[in-house]
Order: C-alpha cells, then sequence, then structure tokens
C-alpha cells in the first residue's frame, strides 16, 4: 500500500498555519485539480480528492488536534468521509466558495436532482496477523450523524414545519446575470434546499440531524492485507428527505508480527541455528503461524540459506484455492560464551581448517594474494619510470 502523504503537504501550508490559510489552500487546489477543468485525467481527479480529506481533517479543530498527535491512525472512528466523487466534495464544502469562481463554473453542472444520498465514512481497521491468516470478525465504535427522533429529520420544532425559501422561492438555486450569460449559484439562505426552518428543532437545532455512537460488526476475510477496503453497505452518514445512506469503507491496516515479515501470500521468518548443525546437519523446529514444524537442514548449510515450506503461508484473500509459502532463512548464530572444552575443540578444528581448507576459502586467499603481488608490481614499474626521468 502506497503510504499516505502528509495532510498539510497536501494542502501546502506549514503545521502551525491558520484556519484561513487552510482555506485558501485548498480552494486554491480545488480550482486547479476539479475534474471539470481535467477531463479523462485520473492524477487531477486523485488530487481533487485528496485535498478534500485533507482539509476535511485540517478544517475541524478536533480531527486537526488528532491527526498531529497521534497521525492518521488518531482519525480512526471519528466519521472520517470515503468522498466518492466530485458531487459529494462540492456538497461537503461547497458553501466556502459560495458565489466565486468554484460555484460559477461548477455548481450549476453538477447539481443533483431529488434527495442527495448520505455521504461515505471510513475507518481505519487495525488487524494481527493472525486474523488476517484466518479471517476474523471485528466490532468497533464509529461516530456518525443519525436523524433526529424528536423531529424526523425535517429540522422544525413538532407542529411546525420548514417554509420556502423567500431568497431564492424555493428552487435552491440564484440565477446571476453576467453579461450574456446568467449562471446558476447555490442558493446561501437555504444552502440548496429550497427551504428554511424558522422555527428549529431544540433537540438538533434545526440540522435535522444529532452525532451518534454506532457499534459495527464485519467480518474480516482470511487473506487480507495493509491497504485493502471492505465496504459495510448502509452504515454511512443518513441521506436527505429519506434517502440511503451512504457507505461505511474500512481500510485495513495488519500490525507487524515479531516473528514473521510478509510477503503477499508468503511469510518470511529468519530462524537461528548453530554452527554444528548448520555442518553437520540437523532438524529443527521453525515457527507456523499453524503450530512448529520440522525443517531438515543439510549438511554443510550455510549462513543466509533459504528453505520453503509450501502451504504455509497465507491464504488468496479473493477466495481462490492457493496458499503462500513459509520462507525460512537460516542464520548461523556465533556463541558468546565457550566452556573450556568447547573451546578447545574448536581450536583443534581451527588448526585442521589450517591445513584441509575448502577450495571456496583457496580461492579467495589466492584473489588476495594476487591483488597485493599485482599492486607491488605497480609500485615497481613506478619507481623504475622515476629512475629514468631522473
Amino acid at each position: 500500500m502506497a503510504t499516505k502523504r502528509d495532510y498539510y503537504e497536501v494542502l501546502g501550508v506549514a503545521k502551525d498555519a491558520s484556519d484561513d490559510d487552510i482555506k485558501r489552500a485548498y480552494r486554491r487546489l480545488a480550482l486547479k485539480f476539479h475534474p471539470d477543468r481535467n477531463p479523462n485525467d485520473a492524477e487531477a481527479e486523485q488530487k481533487f480528492k485528496d485535498a478534500a480529506e485533507a482539509y476535511e481533517v485540517l478544517s475541524d479543530a478536533d480531527k486537526r488536534a488528532r491527526y498531529d498527535r497521534y497521525g492518521h491512525q488518531g482519525l480512526s472512528g471519528t466519521g472520517f468521509h470515503e468522498f466518492r466523487d466530485a458531487q459529494d466534495i462540492f456538497d461537503a464544502f461547497g458553501e466556502i466558495f459560495g458565489g466565486s469562481m468554484f460555484g460559477d463554473l461548477f455548481g450549476g453542472r453538477r447539481q443533483r436532482r431529488g434527495p442527495r444520498p448520505g455521504r461515505d465514512l471510513r475507518y481505519q481497521l487495525d488487524i494481527d496477523l493472525v486474523e488476517a491468516a484466518r479471517g476474523a470478525t471485528k466490532e468497533f465504535d464509529i461516530r456518525r450523524d443519525e436523524v433526529c427522533n424528536q423531529c424526523g429529520g425535517a429540522g422544525a420544532k413538532r407542529g411546525s414545519s420548514p417554509v420556502k425559501c423567500s431568497y431564492c422561492g424555493g428552487r435552491g438555486q440564484v440565477l446571476q446575470s453576467q453579461g450574456f450569460f446568467r449562471i446558476a449559484t447555490t442558493c446561501l439562505g437555504c444552502h440548496g434546499r429550497g427551504t428554511q426552518i424558522k422555527d428549529p428543532c431544540p433537540d438538533c437545532s434545526g440540522a435535522g440531524r444529532v452525532p451518534a455512537k454506532r457499534t459495527i460488526k464485519v467480518n474480516v476475510p482470511a487473506g487480507v492485507d495493509t491497504g485493502m477496503r471492505m465496504r459495510v453497505s448502509g452504515e454511512g452518514e443518513p441521506g436527505d428527505n429519506g434517502a440511503p445512506r451512504g457507505d461505511l469503507y474500512c481500510y485495513i491496516s495488519v500490525r507487524e508480527h515479531p516473528l514473521f515479515q510478509r510477503d503477499g501470500q508468503n511469510l518470511i521468518c529468519r530462524v537461528p541455528i548453530t554452527f554444528t548443525q548448520a555442518a553437520l546437519g540437523a532438524d529443527v523446529e521453525v515457527p507456523s503461524l499453524t503450530g512448529s514444524q520440522t525443517l531438515s537442514v543439510a549438511r554443510g548449510t550455510q549462513s543466509g540459506a533459504v528453505f520453503r515450506l509450501r502451504g504455509q503461508g497465507l491464504p488468496d484473500p479473493h477466495g481462490g484455492r492457493s496458499r503462500g509459502e513459509l520462507v525460512v532463512q537460516v542464520i548461523i548464530e556465533t556463541p558468546r560464551k565457550l566452556t573450556k572444552r568447547q573451546e578447545e575443540l574448536l581450536r583443534e578444528f581451527a588448526g585442521l581448517e589450517h591445513v584441509d581448507v575448502t577450495p571456496e576459502r583457496k580461492s579467495f586467499f589466492e584473489k588476495v594474494r594476487e591483488f597485493f603481488v599485482a599492486d607491488e608490481s605497480k609500485d615497481e614499474k613506478r619507481e623504475a619510470e622515476s629512475s629514468k626521468e631522473n
């Protein structure tokens, strides 16, 4: 998975930037990378979404404080939005542009008809390697908006109703004339709803929604890896006027394991063995996610040698039958302390080694000797030439 960029870096502002600095930086990037200005440009569309994601966090004092302290993982369960398209972003932040160039260029052309579906949410789901290998059922809490029970989402006090917006006449848009052109922009009086609330609900202050905690339960399939995401349908924010809820996207993050390193479906484990086991051969016990396994180490095994145990890796997260391997790399450990008898035996062995060296070692020392002989010949040649010149 690609590492998430720092939100301050995305917006191009310092960490002590003011709210106005952050708003200006986001507006500049939104205008630059808006899909209407960059048709069929996937890179620009991604930058447009990245800027919106960064602005959503840094423009919220609580989310910004958590991000400054804990980074991206500190945003888990904070109602962090998953923006699906440009309209989602404009719906969320369009008011900061008002009747400006952003609204003039893009507002009228991208207006949705009918009630607006709820926005998607995202959650960072942390699991360990064993859970990733076997699959797991996870429960966690998120904060999101719920429809106000007092007013049923209308926003108006019981016994009253929203009234037609007097500014736009209930259209939700205002027409502005600029020369020969007439441009429709979102009404600032009703924010595009076409209605205004004169007597707001006391529970939700006219918003029609109240923040609440929701417990989510998901089944994580076996084989998932960091960067993968799971969609939980209908667990996002509520839609307007009975429109469907958005979805919740769970982004998977697999914690590092003390023994195993993951490489796709394969697991890598470095196992220490003794010099005598490597020299004489031995059966050694190695760990796996399903329990210990016996590995046969052949005579003369060198440090760093790799052995592969088929079927001891991770399953295919997409449901395939293939399973990865457990890749075992043996590392020969040098003992830090020796008994007197051990030292005697090793010294005896070292003496024999000088008499009966292996071809590999003989070749190495021959290369060393040739290197120094060649270097001495060059020095002698330079001295001879220097004598002739004098």
